[in-house]
């Protein structure tokens, strides 16, 4: 038992000794990481290798408008902040210059978002993604880019449920008004005979 807790009491010390000589951006930075994998419903890597300054500025403000986060990372931070998150899956993939998209609204966004960019910029490409905790490949990314948002199949659900009263008020209208146009025809063809 005492061995136990001198093991761990020299195991703290030397943790704090070594964040005593990491610089504190990049414990913040590792932090804002962790933070945006645990808080993201989805993850797509991109190596954004090729880019100019001007196109990466325009996919990040399109990635802003649309509710997901695009953050250039270190990978060796990326890959720290991987295990913090139980995403080891991910260290094999950050290799190069690496973005990640980080849907936090939606699990279909990012894809969606880093799809339509990389259609109209080639410099950019998929190196892969993250959902549900599982790696998914460059394939498996522009298949989930290609499935409907929540807001697309709510609008299609509705419109399903619309769409059988919106015939039966139609239809009702119709034999309302057919009645109404044979009454005021009658009613004229009687005043034409009176008169």
């Amino acid at each position: 038992m005492a061995n136990s807790e001198a093991n761990s009491e020299a195991s703290s010390e030397a943790s704090t000794e070594i964040r005593a000589r990491v610089r504190p951006e990049k414990i913040a930075e590792v932090e804002a990481i962790t933070e945006r994998m645990h808080a993201a419903q989805s993850m797509i890597l991109t190596d954004y290798t090729g880019c100019t300054v001007a196109q990466m500025t325009i996919f990040r403000n399109h990635c802003r408008a649309n509710a997901v986060e695009c953050r250039v990372v270190k990978n060796r931070l990326a890959r720290i902040a991987a295990d913090n998150c139980d995403f080891g899956v991910l260290k094999e993939h950050l290799k190069g210059p690496t973005a990640i998209v980080f849907g936090l609204a939606s699990q279909v966004d990012a894809a969606k978002i880093v799809a339509e960019f990389v259609k109209t910029n080639s410099q950019m490409t998929i190196k892969g993604g993250v959902l549900d905790g599982e790696f998914i490949n460059v394939s498996e990314v522009e298949a989930l880019s290609k499935t409907p948002s929540m807001d697309e199949l709510l609008a299609k659900m509705m419109g399903s449920i619309n769409s059988p009263a919106r015939g039966l008020v139609v239809t009702i209208n119709g034999v309302a008004g057919k009645l109404c146009r044979a009454i005021d025809a009658v009613a004229k063809q009687k005043a034409d005979v009176a008169a």
